[in-house]
């Protein structure tokens, strides 16, 4: 015979949301998560950006395919650093104090 069990939703160990009780808690463990995907994606678009600029055997077209690539690589970084940064902001103007550097 099945028993069934009520699930206790503030427990931590039967119950994982339970961990998160805040916002504060969750954007502490998205944000380094989400920063270092990024960066990485960052890093693949600059190399592959410049190994076709180092391929482009002097043909203009595909410079400026790999100068495009490398213009969007940096335009990326410059929004995941303003997105960061926006999100620093809000944490110090609403006094949260638990998120990551």
């Amino acid at each position: 015979m099945l028993r069934y069990t009520a699930l206790n939703f503030s427990d931590p160990n039967s119950f994982a949301g339970a961990k998160f009780d805040s916002v504060g808690k969750i954007v502490n463990l998205l944000l380094p998560l989400a920063m270092t995907g990024f960066s990485l994606v960052f890093l693949a678009m600059l190399l592959w950006g410049a190994f076709m600029w180092l391929t482009a055997s002097g043909n203009p077209e595909n410079v400026k395919k790999a100068q495009k690539n490398i213009t969007f690589a940096v335009f990326g970084l410059i929004v995941i650093i303003s997105a960061y940064l926006i999100v620093k902001l809000l944490a110090l103007v609403l006094n949260i104090s638990n998120l990551p550097l």
